[in-house]
């Protein structure tokens, strides 16, 4: 297992050289999406209309942010479970997301989709949403205010910690992760 200091959006090359197992402290920019949003993403793919982020390269974090307490950009943001977005995670990896972030397994559709757009699936620690909000600088609502903390937010994240879950090969991993915060 390697570690790795990464910066989002990420690249073919990037994912590339990940393995399961491998840990990953990201930087950059980051988005949030649960369920009700990848449904209105994708009815806003099937309408042809733009899309409030730019896919290619894009990291989605499954996550409903609590609200930030005073001088924080945000609440608590500890992952959601992921298989909810399993129904629309290949259609939006097809498109250029490299990568989402959540907690559990995913379907053999999406490590499917994973090997062949060449994507990875982090997973976050559950249970550790305070502290994984102390790597995240900003965040803004950026589509669908009306879904509240389901809202679609940009956030920039310094040092995120992550472990590769399932990687491009087909690999998977579900030890516990050895980093600290």
């Amino acid at each position: 297992m390697a570690t790795y200091n990464m910066t989002a959006p990420l690249k073919d090359e990037d994912v590339a050289k990940l393995h399961a197992g491998d840990v990953v402290k990201l930087s950059g920019t980051i988005y949030t999406a649960r369920d009700a949003a990848h449904k209105r993403l994708c009815d806003m793919l099937d309408n042809n209309e733009e899309l409030p982020f730019e896919l290619q390269g894009a990291v989605i974090y499954y996550v409903g942010p609590s609200p930030a307490p005073e001088g924080r950009p945000i609440g608590s943001a500890g992952p959601t479970t992921s298989y909810r977005m399993d129904t629309y995670a290949p259609r939006l990896h097809s498109l250029g997301v490299k990568a989402s972030v959540g907690k559990g397994k995913r379907s053999p559709e999406v490590r499917k989709a994973l090997q062949e757009h060449t994507g990875v699936y982090f997973g976050a620690t559950g249970g550790a949403g305070a502290l994984l909000s102390q790597c995240i600088t900003s965040a803004k609502i950026i589509a669908f205010e009306d879904l509240g903390p389901e809202a679609i937010r940009e956030l920039t994240v310094d040092n995120f910690p992550l472990l590769v879950v399932n990687d491009s090969y087909g690999e998977e991993q579900y030890a516990k992760p050895n980093f600290k915060f």
